[in-house]
């Protein structure tokens, strides 16, 4: 039977009371030396809701904070069906054999039984879980907005403290977290299929317009035709996008996860990317941004938490009275943060 979650917190305190975690200072000496496990650990406690396991977490950020940032992050994104995590694998293993260190931080939509990841990444990357010099992280997205794990961005910080020179943050690819995910990498890859039809282009144009770089996969056997025709179409829709803010045009490439054919051109490509907005000053100007939004994020879900703690009944009885028409959404919003703020 799956836990519920009040059986997994008294699960977690029981394991707490039977085994003493390290402090602060002997977690973050074991990342930054690489190991592995204490990396875990404090990722863990970074996803943990328990305030003890929060507060220790922060203590961990704040000292590998000043040993992150050296990474090429990477979104990668794409619809249902696409071979994302096929394609990691072998772009992976091409990072590996070019001497790169590589985390991957996969995130896994959320059983809504259990709570818990659904997908299993880890497992369908058989051969790059294998290598000492990559380390898979998959995440349950939980409820956060699109899928996107809500610390994922300090689980990146904590990677390239340990050591690696390359994050590649997976997205659920259903066209809503790709915009959260954006906002944590220096470029943003999206991967198209061939043939996907009609029904898809809305989510597509939608993340088109975000991508900094897009590749066609499967462009194999009796695929490639297909998928190089694909290639043309997407060339010519990336011209009626709107310009990037950094100014580099939207390359579009063909790549084969089966057979290699692409793997390393796209590699090229982010690259010469990063190069590129370097020299432009663009990657500090974007880091900082993200920096400020990700500041703002965290303030509007502290406050929110601490919102809905604090009304408890009084916020489902409001529910109630609108949902009965008995009352209006806006005037009850307002009352409710009155009360909050100790205003009535």
């Amino acid at each position: 039977m799956p836990q519920t979650e009040g059986e997994k917190e008294t699960h977690i305190r029981g394991s707490i009371k039977k085994k003493r975690l390290p402090d602060a200072e002997t977690f973050s000496q074991g990342i930054l030396s690489g190991d592995i496990v204490l990396l875990s650990r404090a990722i863990t406690l970074i996803e943990s809701t328990l305030p003890s396991h929060q507060e220790l977490a922060e203590s961990i950020l704040e000292k590998c904070l000043p040993h992150s940032g050296k990474s090429i992050r990477v979104g990668i994104t794409g619809i249902p069906g696409v071979g994302k995590s096929t394609f990691i694998e072998a772009f992976g293993n091409h990072l590996l054999n070019q001497g790169r260190k590589i985390a991957v931080l996969t995130i896994d939509p959320t059983s809504q039984l259990s709570r818990g990841s659904i997908l299993g990444d880890k497992t369908r990357m058989e051969t790059l879980s294998r290598s000492d010099k990559a380390f898979i992280r998959p995440s349950p997205s939980g409820d956060s907005l699109g899928g996107v794990a809500r610390k994922t961005r300090e689980t990146i910080f904590l990677c390239e403290a340990a050591g690696f020179d390359t994050v590649l943050v997976e997205t659920v690819g259903v066209g809503q977290s790709e915009t959260a995910v954006n906002s944590m990498v220096d470029i943003f890859l999206l991967l198209l299929i061939a043939g996907a039809g009609d029904e898809l282009q809305g989510i597509k144009r939608g993340i088109m317009e975000m991508a900094d770089l897009i590749a066609i996969t499967k462009a194999d056997g009796e695929n490639l035709a297909r998928a190089n025709r694909a290639k043309a179409e997407t060339i010519s829709a990336v011209h009626f996008l709107p310009s990037h803010e950094s100014g580099i045009k939207t390359e579009v490439r063909t790549c084969s996860a089966v057979t290699g054919e692409g793997i390393s051109e796209i590699w090229t490509e982010i690259l010469n990317f990063i190069q590129a907005i370097k020299d432009k000053g663009y990657l500090d100007k974007k880091r900082k941004e993200q920096a400020k939004h990700w500041l703002h994020e965290s303030v509007q879900s502290m406050l929110l938490d601490d919102f809905f703690s604090k009304l408890g009944d009084d916020f489902q009885k409001a529910e109630e009275l609108v949902t009965q028409g008995l009352a209006g959404s806006y005037q009850t919003a307002r009352r409710l943060v009155k009360h909050y703020k100790h205003e009535d």
